[in-house]
């Protein structure tokens, strides 16, 4: 007989009933469904709106009529829209795991403006005018906003608490915003380019382009999964995550990373899409609790599904033309995102 001395995460989390697990598999089954659903209106609706027959005809087969053609025409879109959103779902969750605020997201912390900062300097200083340009300085962008968050809120004696951090986030996003607007006031000629690309879109996808960020969302995909295990323990505290034998500073160093490249990959080929960071995660813990295992492949689906859905809606209301995702996505979040901050409230009081 052996006695453990160790406790582990799961140890201390509250006991769930034996059929959460069945629960959360046929969730997970539910949400994969809702990607099938999206995708197959992604490929249906546009400016022409296609039979179903003609969506898997249009795959298989994409030059035989005009309507085939025009269902080709959108998968490099609809896959752009499943890999962009699944990133941000995920970056999300990373993120409000490893800073245990219920409001962090790559838009509100400020990744999302650094990566957008350095695109536009990019193009403004540099001549950057390739994707393969664009993800690098997104990437350094993303990565040195992460740093100078994590600096300022982490001042003062109590380190980086969740409102400070928020706070940090919101002040230095708005200060890279307006650096932003700065550089395109004093160099007029990259407006026409840039304006397109920061509202947040999908509309331009190409197999090309999206083979280029493929192996950096793979990389961060794999670096999130990773870090499940050890944001379940954060989410305990500092202290309790180091007594169960979790190295923190490197989770969080690797859930960063893991953000990066989410965040940066995602910004340089579609623009800064707002709330979908935000929103998937706490969507995501109505089905799977806190635990991270579960929390990110729901995070992943529903993203993708919530993200190709306003995709679709940003096509059908203004046809013939469309209303770009980013704006669409703020739209369906900013409800959300007040109604979050209410219940907060209410939990702390």
């Amino acid at each position: 007989m052996t006695l453990r001395t160790t406790a582990t995460p799961a140890d201390l989390a509250p006991r769930r009933p034996a059929s959460a697990r069945p629960r959360r598999a046929t969730g997970l089954a539910v949400c994969v469904l809702a990607v099938v659903v999206a995708v197959v209106c992604s490929l249906a609706f546009g400016s022409r709106v296609v039979g179903w027959s003609d969506v898997v005809a249009g795959v298989l087969h994409p030059d035989d009529t005009i309507a085939q053609a025009a269902v080709a025409s959108r998968v490099p879109r609809t896959l752009l829209g499943l890999l962009v959103g699944a990133a941000l779902g995920l970056a999300g969750s990373v993120m409000q795991g490893l800073t245990r605020n219920p409001l962090a997201d790559p838009a509100l912390l400020g990744v999302s403006s650094g990566a957008s900062l350095f695109v536009v300097l990019g193009m403004a200083w540099v001549g950057l005018a390739t994707l393969t340009q664009y993800v690098w300085a997104a990437f350094l962008g993303a990565a040195l906003a992460s740093l100078l968050v994590y600096a300022i809120g982490s001042m003062g004696r109590e380190g980086a608490t969740p409102l400070k951090l928020a706070l940090a986030g919101a002040a230095t996003s708005a200060a890279l915003l307006s650096a932003v607007s700065m550089v395109l006031l004093t160099r007029t000629d990259v407006l026409d380019t840039f304006r397109f690309w920061q509202v947040g879109s999908i509309g331009r996808a190409s197999y090309a382009e999206i083979g280029q960020i493929v192996p950096f969302l793979v990389v961060g995909t794999v670096l999130a999964v990773g870090c499940a295990r050890g944001m379940d323990a954060i989410a305990l505290g500092d202290e309790v995550a180091t007594g169960l034998g979790q190295r923190v500073g490197l989770v969080r160093g690797v859930g960063a990373l893991a953000t990066v490249l989410l965040c940066g990959a995602s910004v340089a080929i579609a623009g800064p899409i707002g709330f979908v960071g935000l929103v998937v995660p706490h969507l995501a813990r109505a089905f799977t609790g806190p635990s991270h295992r579960w929390l990110l492949p729901y995070a992943a689906a529903l993203g993708s599904a919530l993200l190709l859905a306003a995709d679709v809606v940003g096509r059908v209301v203004a046809r013939p033309q469309e209303v770009e995702v980013g704006i669409v996505t703020a739209v369906l979040g900013a409800p959300v995102f007040i109604a979050i901050i209410r219940r907060q409230k209410v939990r702390e009081l």
